[in-house]
């Protein structure tokens, strides 16, 4: 029998020594709650909106063994890249409704049977993770979805939860260093445009729940704060408080007259007669717009879609700065870049399918006229 390298015997000893000792994680998730969990966390699955894009982000969706019914429907427009790059999602087990709305009895039939629930909105929508937790005796992690703004340190955090339940701590880190790098990028190439050089700019037809029409808007879109646009928008009467999705009033948009208009075009689905574009096109107030006028409005990814797409947030912020300063983004070729993003984030390239999906309108001029 061939005997092993004493040197490499000795590696062994010391790898099996140091497993046994390090024993099970035990992480507090965004609700203050301690779970403890064994090393190797190969099942799972994830509850509430944009949970599985966070696990895809981490390249850990193979360990999900079932998916909520969101995932299982055929829609026309599909704002989600992180389901685009996965079809498989669509043929799995469905394990409870969409946004939180789980089904422990469900769960309880799923083989295999997963051994943690990762849980986002834990305790504004859906099941209460607590009396999941004691229906199903699966541990429920309750994480912060977040933002790419002030919420930022809590998207990360759940990150680095996640992934140290599942071994993928250092692709976390991987994750969050490329957040940070883009958004960096984006401000150093236009930090110091002056105030009078900074067009005004308003977006509308952002989805909230569900689409909307164009008074629909972000006060705080990341985007235009990343590349320091003077969004509109931003001062709304908010002052002081968390600036969070909200409608403008028609006579305010009438008002500001911005030089530049984008269209969220997951206003899209409210079809030919009622969405953003439809409005754009037909209503009297905004075809006094200037932008409308000369044609200076753009199509751009939805935000949302089953929450805050970020990759989508991202690959925008860099088509709006090619847009406004074209000097500062030369380089950039916001297809290819947005592809880049996806296929860090997601695994594949998806912009194409997605422009294809919205009727090859973003990253171009909306035909208003």
């Amino acid at each position: 029998m061939r005997q092993l390298n004493p040197f490499i015997a000795v590696v062994m000893v010391l790898a099996f020594a140091l497993a046994a000792e390090a024993g099970p994680v035990v992480v507090t998730d965004a609700a203050g709650h301690k779970t403890e969990f064994p090393q190797a966390v190969n099942r799972v699955i994830c509850s509430g909106s944009g949970c599985l894009r966070l696990l895809t982000y981490l390249q850990a969706e193979p360990l999900a063994v079932a998916v909520d019914d969101i995932e299982s429907r055929t829609r026309k427009f599909d704002a989600r890249p992180y389901a685009l790059a996965n079809p498989q999602f669509k043929e799995m087990p469905t394990f409870g409704e969409f946004r939180g709305h789980d089904n422990p009895e469900l769960i309880l039939t799923l083989e295999p049977q997963p051994q943690v629930i990762f849980k986002t909105y834990a305790f504004s929508m859906g099941y209460n993770p607590v009396e999941l937790q004691d229906k199903t005796g699966i541990p429920v992690v309750a994480l912060s979805y977040g933002d790419l703004g002030k919420l930022r340190p809590q998207l990360y955090q759940s990150m680095r939860t996640m992934g140290e339940v599942l071994g993928k701590g250092q692709r976390a880190e991987e994750v969050i260093a490329f957040f940070e790098t883009q958004i960096k990028e984006l401000e150093q190439r236009t930090t110091d445009i002056p105030e009078k050089d900074r067009p005004t700019v308003f977006i509308g037809g952002v989805a909230f729940k569900g689409p909307h029409g164009y008074q629909s808007t972000e006060p705080a879109y990341p985007p235009f704060q990343f590349i320091h646009a003077n969004n509109l928008a931003y001062d709304t009467g908010l002052s002081g408080k968390e600036l969070r999705h909200s409608d403008v009033s028609k006579e305010k948009i009438i008002e500001w007259n911005p030089d530049y208009l984008f269209l969220d075009l997951y206003t899209l689905q409210l079809g030919d007669k009622a969405s953003g574009l439809a409005e754009l096109r037909t209503d009297p107030a905004y075809r006094t717009l200037s932008a409308v006028k000369e044609g200076k409005v753009y199509g751009l990814l939805p935000y949302n879609g089953y929450s805050k797409n970020y990759g989508s947030i991202l690959a925008n912020a860099f088509y709006i700065g090619k847009l406004l300063y074209p000097d500062r983004f030369q380089d950039v070729d916001p297809a290819a870049k947005a592809d880049a993003i996806y296929s860090f984030l997601v695994g594949k390239p998806v912009f194409k399918t997605m422009n294809d999906i919205f009727g090859g309108l973003a990253y171009q001029p909306v035909p208003v006229n």
